[in-house]
């Protein structure tokens, strides 16, 4: 399978960089391709601005625009490794679906109302938060994480096969949580690829 990972964090010391490469090497050691895109390392221009939206409309996107389009279309399954901040993603990587996920590449209007328009087997997404899943879980937090991207976002697009996996407290849990954290980034990296 060839699947694009889209990572979003600026510390490459982070739990998240343990993530990223685990997720990478999982996938390389079974033998699928993968291209990483580091928004942060990239430099990704995040804000959609007027000559965006209008380029949009008469279809002429720009160069930065298409090279990440390619990419999507390049892959069958897709990973999105971040951590949450303030119950989202990371600027950059809003930005990234705000100026990647176009109408006419990723949905469309149609008589029925909006149709996702891409195609992907399957979709990963990690998440790292620093708070604890018991208070996550009692004031029902945890719906703001999984919502807005597996279904607000790709599901509306077309990918209805979402996996979804908040890792809570990782700035304190100990180094033998972390490791159980990494083998179960493992495991699900496998399910991503049916393996």
């Amino acid at each position: 399978m060839n699947v694009l990972i889209v990572y979003a964090h600026p510390n490459p010391r982070s739990f998240n960089q343990a993530i990223l490469d685990r997720v990478d090497a999982t996938l390389r050691e079974g033998g699928h391709a993968t291209r990483v895109h580091d928004l942060y390392q990239m430099q990704f221009r995040s804000v959609l601005d007027g000559e965006d939206l209008i380029r949009n409309w008469r279809g002429d996107l720009p160069v930065d625009t298409r090279r990440e389009q390619d990419a999507i279309r390049w892959a069958q399954g897709l990973v999105f490794i971040y951590p949450i901040w303030w119950f989202g993603p990371p600027a950059i990587l809003k930005g990234w679906i705000d100026r990647v996920f176009t109408r006419r590449f990723a949905f469309e209007f149609g008589p029925e109302g909006m149709q996702g328009l891409l195609t992907h087997e399957k979709a990963l997404i990690l998440n790292t938060l620093g708070g604890d899943a018991a208070t996550y879980q009692r004031e029902r937090w945890h719906e703001l994480l999984v919502r807005p991207m597996a279904e607000g976002v790709l599901g509306a697009c077309g990918i209805h096969n979402v996996i979804h996996r908040a890792f809570y407290q990782v700035t304190s849990v100990t180094n033998a949580e972390r490791q159980a954290m990494l083998d179960e980034v493992r495991q699900l990296t496998m399910a991503l690829v049916g393996t």
